[in-house]
């Protein structure tokens, strides 16, 4: 009697992986164009960053104007009107001391130029003379270069400790000499020429 023969299972049919592999690197290269679109474009401030320059910002053309400073507002207007202008507004003492060094500057110097500068009157000739502060208490006239101008008649009773600059603070109640100021302012100018000539 013939045994019976066992069936054997048939291994089943590998499928060939090439398509599988398509299908993963098309997956991968989906996923690649998805990441790209996420990604946020980089700006051009964020580009000068990256090469160094992120200190400097576009000028926003919507944004309003910055608010100028005080000196800045002024442009265009001549100096001696802003001069004009500052001895009205303080008025009182002060206008009244203010507008007579003014004069004897005049005076002591007809070719004197009479500026606008850090918001406070200035007289020059061939570079600042003096500034004519106004405070609360104290009209303060400062001599840019007071620490080499001969002054005999000590009229400089402020900024004494500085090699550069003197200065001449008027309070309510005093009286600047006039003839020994104009002298002063005089000598002043001298010394301005004679540095800018050297």
């Amino acid at each position: 009697m013939q045994r019976a023969k066992k069936k054997t299972k048939a291994k089943p049919k590998t499928k060939p992986k090439a398509k599988a592999t398509v299908k993963v690197k098309a997956k991968a290269r989906a996923k690649a164009a998805k990441a790209v679109k996420a990604k946020p474009a980089v700006s051009a401030k964020g580009a000068r960053k990256a090469r160094g320059g992120g200190n400097r910002t576009e000028p926003n053309p919507d944004a309003p104007p910055p608010k100028p400073r005080p000196a800045v507002v002024a442009t265009g207007q001549p100096a001696s009107e802003l001069i004009d202008q500052r001895i009205v507004d303080v008025a009182g003492w002060r206008g009244e001391t203010l507008a007579r060094m003014r004069t004897l500057i005049r005076e002591a110097d007809p070719a004197v130029i009479e500026e606008w500068k850090w918001d406070v009157p200035v007289w020059s000739h061939d570079g600042i003379v003096c500034t004519g502060e106004v405070y609360q208490n104290v009209v303060k006239l400062t001599f840019a270069h007071g620490a080499a101008v001969a002054d005999p008649a000590h009229l400089f009773n402020s900024s004494l400790q500085g090699n550069t600059r003197r200065a001449i603070d008027i309070h309510e109640g005093e009286s600047v000499d006039g003839a020994a100021f104009k002298e002063l302012f005089t000598a002043a100018a001298v010394r301005n020429s004679a540095a800018k000539s050297s």
